[in-house]
């Protein structure tokens, strides 16, 4: 769905250091993804992707990228553009 050359032009990083760190954000992203979706991440990987779902994905890793080192007492919260983004193409369960 993502590749790692267009994520690490999103999160404007030149250097290969992270490479292995950054793969695995997208898998991670990819797999929220899916799962608000409710679909599989082969699915997801089969289906077109409208730009939303595409710039969800993107805006979670760069989320799990900026707070990589993050560690809190606090609370998580919801992200609601990752919501707006995805909830017109999320598929409801009965």
């Amino acid at each position: 769905m993502l590749t790692l050359e267009e994520t690490k032009l999103h999160l404007r990083v030149d250097q290969d250091e992270e490479d292995l760190a950054i793969q695995l954000m997208i898998d991670a992203a990819v797999g929220a993804v899916a799962d608000y979706l409710n679909v599989t991440p082969l699915d997801l990987e089969l289906l077109a992707q409208p730009a939303p779902v595409r710039s969800a994905a993107l805006l979670l890793v760069a989320d799990l990228y900026e707070n990589r080192e993050r560690q809190s007492s606090q609370a998580l919260h919801r992200n609601d553009t990752f919501e707006r983004l995805l909830n017109p193409y999320r598929v409801m369960l009965a």
